[in-house]
């Protein structure tokens, strides 16, 4: 039986873990993959599997850093009840009471050094060049809060996301599989990066006067609400774009499915311009962001399948 002491660090732990947010490297995971399955014929779900489990405990292992870093900071203790959302203030593991700071610090070392043990398993005995795509995510997942660096607070989070969650996690995943690279999985990996900075970026809106105040000074705080949106649509369309180049690399016109994600991206854009300062109402856009980053992976992994479900 576990006594209520061991009960809060599990609460915790799970709190901070977050499993309903490892889609977002579930998804470019998945993409990599399966467009290595396309070009090769086969797959090794052992070593899949490996690297989802060192991907998943960095993920937790950043969570948990940045939960540390803004706490101190301050930007959670400022989020004001009236703007606090599912989408605001971290995982709140340190203002409900479930971790301590010093938790969250033992977690986010520990976590991040059980991935970075797998992640080298999977160098020395799959893939060695895999190293660099891991050393790049280890770097990114300490230092996305973390000074020296804290490139959250540096209006750099943005762009670390965008390049972790597509090129990095989507490249890695085809790289173990196939022991090379692609032009196709590289320009594949780019409407996830866009689209996964974008859940970023429009979940920094109901945080905005608590990271103005704490120095937080990401993206939106930098340019402010109203011209932030601008960036919003901006990221939407740089992720439709690019699948374009990728049906002229690959001949598969199938990577059009993704558009069907297109109305709700200017239904979330809509959202945003009128209600950029009303945050309630502006929890239509966040969530529909996230809807369209799984829309898109989901229908990126169709195209890539379905021409071998059906075969020559």
């Amino acid at each position: 039986m576990l006594n209520n002491n061991s009960k809060r660090l599990w609460k915790g732990f799970w709190q901070i873990a977050d499993p309903k947010i490892w889609i977002a490297s579930t998804i470019p995971m998945a993409v990599g993959a399966s467009i290595a399955y396309s070009h090769l014929g086969s797959f090794s779900w052992y070593w899949f599997l490996v690297g989802v489990a060192a991907i998943y405990l960095l993920e937790i292992g950043k969570n948990a850093i940045n939960e540390y870093i803004d706490y101190l900071s301050g930007v959670d203790r400022f989020v004001t009840p009236d703007k606090r959302t599912p989408f605001s203030g971290g995982k709140k593991t340190i203002i409900d009471g479930k971790l301590t700071l010093k938790e969250n610090l033992v977690i986010g070392v520990v976590t991040v050094l059980a991935g970075s043990l797998l992640g080298l398993y999977v160098v020395f005995f799959r893939e060695f060049s895999v190293l660099w795509i891991g050393l790049a995510g280890v770097f990114f997942a300490l230092f996305y809060s973390l000074p020296p660096f804290k490139f959250s607070y540096r209006g750099l989070g943005e762009a670390v996301v965008g390049l972790t969650f597509g090129p990095l996690i989507t490249t890695g995943a085809y790289l173990v599989q196939a022991n090379t690279i692609s032009a196709e999985v590289i320009i594949a990996s780019l409407p996830l990066g866009f689209i996964i900075a974008n859940v970023l970026w429009i979940n920094q809106y109901p945080d905005y006067e608590a990271d103005l105040k704490g120095r937080k000074l990401n993206g939106v705080v930098r340019l402010g609400r109203e011209k932030g949106v601008v960036v919003y649509a901006a990221l939407f369309g740089a992720a439709y774009l690019f699948l374009l180049p990728l049906i002229l690399i690959s001949g598969n016109s199938l990577w059009l499915l993704a558009l069907i994600s297109i109305p709700l991206a200017v239904r979330s854009v809509k959202v945003a311009r009128r209600h950029f300062d009303d945050i309630p109402r502006l929890t239509e856009a966040n969530a529909k962001t996230i809807q369209i980053y799984q829309l898109t992976g989901l229908t990126m992994i169709a195209a890539v399948l379905f021409p071998l479900l059906l075969g020559p």
